[in-house]
């Protein structure tokens, strides 16, 4: 019994979906091509029994679709139509097209327009060679290249699909979208006419004025001059290059945002900047790069890496960096000098790095602090060294023995990136372990004087001269007692101190 039930519910659902359908609202109405209007009539039975030849002034009607044109064959056998001349189909109030030469098939409602094809709405119009639309889906196809202007946007692609329905274009082949600000060269690009915005699909180029951007996938709102790029985007000008796993881009108000494996290059001044999140103002010339965040200066010999909680960088009126700050947890290695501090500041103007609260420097053996200091470059290259109030350089002669100076300021020189000479002006005290050539203690130098002037070789103090109202004295090891040996202000950091280019990340304990 249950089965036989089942079996009639079958049968009633069949049938019931079969008288739905077969009213027009679920079935495409079979409907002739009707004729409204034509100057002359000509039949040929021996030519083609079925179809009429209609010339001037042909109008045409099927359902609410009317079709003008100079000259027509319709079949109304078949219920298509043959048009000439001055073709024009009217959709609707807000649709029409036109062509040289139509042939329309009134079963399916697919009309195929050839030379010099125009489609008009309210979005935008669109003129190609060869055009197939559908009556029923709404949908217009071209294959020969085509051009669509909507407002002040101009589109071209070698093929294109529009969804006159959802005024929606989906463009394939050299795709080319051009307006007042920029041009996009795209692969794929849909572009919906409604609210203005162009989604790409594949390789996508953007020129503007001062910049060209590279991008895969994403979308540009051409009303908002809002852009979102993904798949490793990229925007370069004349010297600086910004590329990101994602971009976010206000074109109106210059600020944007960029996500994941972000550099920044600027090749005139050498610098590269990565990170992981970015924020930009274009219009004030302000990028701050934070998460992981690292700037690389390099040169011929080396590269300087530095790290900190977050980098600004600031530009010019053309885009060009004019000074880079570093905030917080400050810390950076080259080959032959590391340092840490708590903010730095980099002026392109003086090419003068600038150390802040509590910096400390090592070259080699030395480790040099102050209350600030500044390192001034030139021509890519460390030309001098400035250590304000309470300058101090401590090198470890043994486990426990340090070599000590101090002194309110002192200034180091290099020579091909290498310190060579270093001065210390005012309350100049020294500690040093004196040894032979074999490296046997000689005695404790201890010295005060109003100036010293210091010579380094190999990254070593290799001399020591003591300049207006000096007094040294050379102790014993014995008869200089452990609190002699300490100069105040001595503090050994040497468990802060970078070893490596992956280590200026690495968070030592105060």
């Amino acid at each position: 019994m249950r089965k036989r039930i089942h079996t009639y519910a079958r049968y009633f659902l069949v049938a019931i979906a079969a008288m739905l359908f077969s009213f027009p609202a679920f079935a495409q109405r079979k409907t002739r091509i009707h004729i409204l209007h034509a100057d002359h009539y000509l039949y040929n039975a021996d030519f083609n029994k079925n179809i009429q030849q209609l010339l001037g002034h042909v109008k045409l009607r099927q359902d609410s679709t009317i079709i003008t044109c100079d000259s027509a064959f319709l079949n109304d056998h078949l219920n298509n139509v043959d048009a000439f001349g001055h073709v024009h189909i009217n959709v609707n109030d807000t649709l029409n097209l036109f062509g040289d030469r139509l042939h329309y098939n009134g079963k399916n409602r697919m009309g195929e327009f050839f030379g010099k094809v125009k489609l008009e709405d309210t979005r935008a119009v669109l003129t190609t060679e060869h055009l197939v639309f559908n009556r029923i889906t709404g949908m217009a196809f071209y294959d020969v290249g085509g051009t669509i202007v909507s407002d002040s946007n101009v589109l071209k692609s070698r093929r294109g699909d529009y969804d006159t329905k959802s005024k929606v274009f989906y463009f394939k082949k050299n795709v080319t979208l051009t307006n007042p600000d920029q041009v996009t060269h795209a692969d794929t690009l849909i572009y919906n006419t409604v609210n203005k915005t162009a989604y790409f699909r594949g390789p996508t180029l953007i020129k503007g004025n001062k910049s060209i951007v590279k991008c895969i996938d994403g979308w540009y709102n051409t009303q908002s001059d809002r852009v979102i790029m993904r798949k490793h985007p990229e925007i370069s000008g004349s010297e600086q290059q910004l590329s990101a796993d994602s971009i976010h881009y206000n074109n109106h108000t210059g600020f944007g945002r960029a996500f994941g494996n972000i550099r920044v290059l600027d090749t005139m001044h050498s610098l590269l900047i990565k990170g992981n999140v970015a924020e930009l103002w274009n219009n004030q010339g302000v990028t701050f790069v934070t998460d992981s965040a690292v700037a690389i200066t390099y040169d011929e010999q080396d590269s300087m890496f530095l790290h900190a909680d977050t980098l600004w960088v600031y530009f010019d009126r053309k885009h060009r960096a004019k000074k880079m700050q570093a905030y917080h947890a400050v810390r950076f290695y080259r080959t032959d000098l590391q340092g840490k501090c708590d903010s730095l500041a980099y002026a392109v103007s003086d090419s003068v790095i600038r150390l802040y609260h509590y910096p400390v420097l090592w070259t080699g053996k030395n480790q040099l602090t102050a209350d600030s200091v500044f390192l001034a470059i030139h021509n890519n290259q460390m030309d001098s060294l400035t250590l304000f109030n309470t300058a101090f350089i401590i090198s470890c002669d043994s486990a426990d023995h340090f070599n000590q100076i101090t002194g309110r300021n002192m200034v180091g020189y290099f020579h091909h990136n290498h310190l060579y000479k270093l001065k210390v002006d005012g309350n100049a005290q020294s500690v040093y372990w004196v040894r032979d050539d074999q490296k046997r203690l000689i005695g404790i130098n201890k010295a005060e004087s109003s100036y010293m002037s210091i010579g380094v070789r190999d990254n070593e103090i290799k001399t020591i001269n003591y300049i207006e109202k000096a007094s040294e004295t050379m102790y014993p090891q014995q008869d200089l007692p452990q609190e002699g040996r300490i100069l105040k202000g001595f503090s050994w950091q040497a468990t802060l101190r970078p070893y490596s280019k992956y280590d200026i990340f690495r968070k030592p304990e105060k």
